[in-house]
């Protein structure tokens, strides 16, 4: 039995969970002004300074640490099939984790730095900010290659091995197919495979669960 079984498929319901979290957040509460000048729009970071850091840390860092659960368990479940693009997928699924954790830690640490140059220069503090947002943006925020590629190949490894559902599988294709589509800067592109990705997240941890269930009445 593999006994990280369960705590992939806990993991991954937790990171559609995060991923809704960020939904709610950014669709709800988040107004950062745009259209507003410089000033106002660090006016704006520094009033919301500790909000917008624990929303960094929950969607990259602890996202990042969760996945890196399911990445390794997936591989496990896989393991068996002695498909070399198991490993090939496992190793985007790490270089993912990387790169979203890594984000993560950019994200809060340079919004830190930009709030405390503030009072020294407003230029320089806005001019940190955008650079922070691009890197953000360009690791793990706008740009899901990497984590399309690992969905679609654990997908194609998963359908030829006959494990899961034939159709999470074929769901895990288009899903993968969505993130590498983001190669081309568009909102809709990520908000397709963000959507998408919470229902693979989801139907993946029921049946990496029920799998568990089924495992420890043998």
């Amino acid at each position: 039995m593999n006994n990280l079984t369960k705590p992939a498929g806990v993991a991954s319901v937790f990171l559609a969970l995060i991923y809704i979290a960020a939904f709610v957040y950014f669709g709800a509460f988040w107004s950062y002004p745009s259209a507003a000048s410089p000033a106002e729009k660090m006016a704006y970071l520094a009033a919301n300074q500790v909000m917008i850091s624990a929303i960094f840390f929950l969607m990259y860092v602890l996202f990042g640490v969760v996945l890196t659960v399911l990445v390794v368990g997936l591989y496990e479940q896989l393991k068996h099939t002695n498909n070399p693009l198991n490993a090939i997928s496992t190793v985007f699924g790490l270089v993912w984790v990387g790169l979203v954790i890594a984000s993560g830690m950019i994200s809060t640490i340079g919004l830190a730095h930009a709030i405390d140059l503030m009072d020294s220069s407003l230029e320089k503090a806005f001019d940190i900010w955008n650079i922070v947002s691009l890197l953000t943006e360009s690791l793990g925020g706008g740009n899901e290659i990497v984590g399309g590629l690992w969905v679609l190949i654990v997908s194609i490894v998963a359908l030829r091995a006959g494990v899961f559902r034939r159709a999470l599988n074929y769901l895990g294709l288009f899903v993968g197919l969505a993130g590498i589509a983001t190669i081309y800067p568009s909102d809709l592109a990520t908000e397709t495979f963000g959507i998408s990705q919470i229902v693979w997240f989801i139907w993946l941890g029921m049946a990496l669960l029920g799998r568990s269930n089924a495992n420890n009445k043998l």
